[in-house]
């Protein structure tokens, strides 16, 4: 029978039966496994079978968390790895080579520009930057030495979002993958194939851990871009077809890097799916009804939420995403020593890092994510000395206003 989001995700069999039939997949906290014979060891390690080898490669509680997100997404393959930084940069080590380049957005977290402008450059390959949300922009940028379109579906913390569908015909005529990381709006409420995006990358640390119980990222590969177009893939494309990137991934990049996901890890976030769109309805409700009450608070110039009809990208946010486009809303005070005062009056909402905890969070990220940049390259990301970023969590909307209200006196 076919079964809703929740129910296929709650009941995604295990690849094999469990001695004890547990209900939760045990953590198999081993870093290698035995063998009945040489011959099979043989097959297991050079990939004629699917048995566990070596747990920087694969496990079988990783194996399992990567199972539930492919049922629910209908991936043709996921690979779980230990951060999102570990899954973007997995995956752009597997599109491109010295001489290629990346067309993006400076509009970027601050790791993921870092990574993009600085340490791929050292290895010969060019970020390219350009106004993603102009389709003529991006195609006229776009060359024969581009390797993949990569963004953010809804920029952190810009908040700015691109027409999906418009980039993916633009990468799909002129045969470039489309790349996206999808981390502020869950599988629960987005679905990136359906828009065209052919890689999918996520920080499995925010809504999928159930509360920032773990760091963790994932790849989504959907099988859906013809790698006999790609320079670097097209080898592997005569023997894989739209399989290539996976089969580069899983038997070359990840194997490399060994920065696959844990079990423990695994353990924490399989079970944080299970919670995940219950936790994603209450913030997403919570934070629209917060962006709108504080946008009348005195004291506050503006407010940017793509959830809320005076945004400039509502009706785009709206027909991508639908009516909750994630946890996450930004506004704007005087100055940062406004932002500052504010925060330090706060008592309530915690003072950290990171998205979609269980509690609020909120960060001035001119000064944090994006202290180290110059305050040219700060300008240039759009990143205001007057902006705060919250993320909202599971209280009570009316206990946050409050907060928000005493620290704005």
């Amino acid at each position: 029978m076919d079964k809703n989001f929740d129910t296929s995700l709650l009941h995604t069999p295990y690849g094999k039966p469990d001695a004890y039939n547990a209900l939760s997949m045990p953590v198999y906290n081993s870093a290698a496994y035995e063998f009945d014979s040489a011959e099979q060891m043989e097959s297991a390690f050079t990939g004629k079978t699917s048995e566990f080898a070596y747990s920087r490669i694969t496990n079988p509680t990783v194996q399992y968390f990567e199972d539930r997100v492919k049922t629910i997404t209908k991936a043709f393959s996921v690979t779980a790895l230990n951060s999102g930084m570990a899954a973007i940069t997995n995956t752009i080590i597997a599109l491109a080579k010295t001489g290629d380049n990346i067309v993006t957005s400076r509009h970027l977290f601050g790791n993921t520009y870092s990574f993009l402008a600085s340490t791929l450059a050292a290895f010969g390959v060019e970020a390219r930057f350009c106004d993603l949300t102009n389709p003529k922009e991006v195609s006229a940028i776009i060359d024969e030495k581009t390797c993949a379109v990569f963004l953010e579906i809804i920029t952190n913390p810009q908040l700015e979002v691109a027409d999906l569908k418009a980039l993916s015909s633009i990468c799909k005529s002129r045969n470039i993958p489309l790349v996206a990381d999808t981390t502020i709006v869950p599988f629960c409420a987005f679905r990136a194939n359906e828009f065209g995006v052919d890689i999918e990358v996520v920080s499995s640390t925010k809504y999928i851990s159930g509360g920032a119980t773990s760091l963790g990222g994932l790849i989504l590969d959907y099988a859906t871009f013809d790698w006999t177009k790609s320079v670097k893939l097209s080898g592997l494309a005569k023997d894989f077809g739209t399989k290539a990137f996976t089969v580069k991934l899983r038997k070359e990049i990840h194997r490399n890097m060994g920065a696959y996901m844990t079990p423990q890890v695994a353990y924490m976030q399989t079970l944080g799916l299970e919670t995940m769109s219950l936790r994603f309805e209450k913030a997403t409700k919570t934070c629209i009804e917060l962006a709108e009450k504080v946008e009348k608070l005195s004291g506050v110039e503006s407010v940017n939420y793509t959830g809320l009809k005076s945004n400039p990208y509502y009706e785009l946010s709206c027909a991508q995403f639908g009516a909750y486009p994630g946890a996450m809303f930004t506004f704007d005070l005087a100055s940062r020593e406004a932002c500052f005062l504010f925060m330090n009056k706060l008592k309530l909402v915690k003072r950290a890092t990171n998205l979609f905890d269980n509690k609020t969070l909120a960060i001035h990220p001119a000064s944090t994510i994006y202290g180290t940049f110059t305050a040219e390259q700060r300008e240039l990301m759009n990143v205001s000395d007057k902006t705060i970023r919250i993320s909202v969590g599971l209280e009570d909307v009316e206990d946050l206003y409050q907060d928000f209200g005493q620290a704005l006196l």
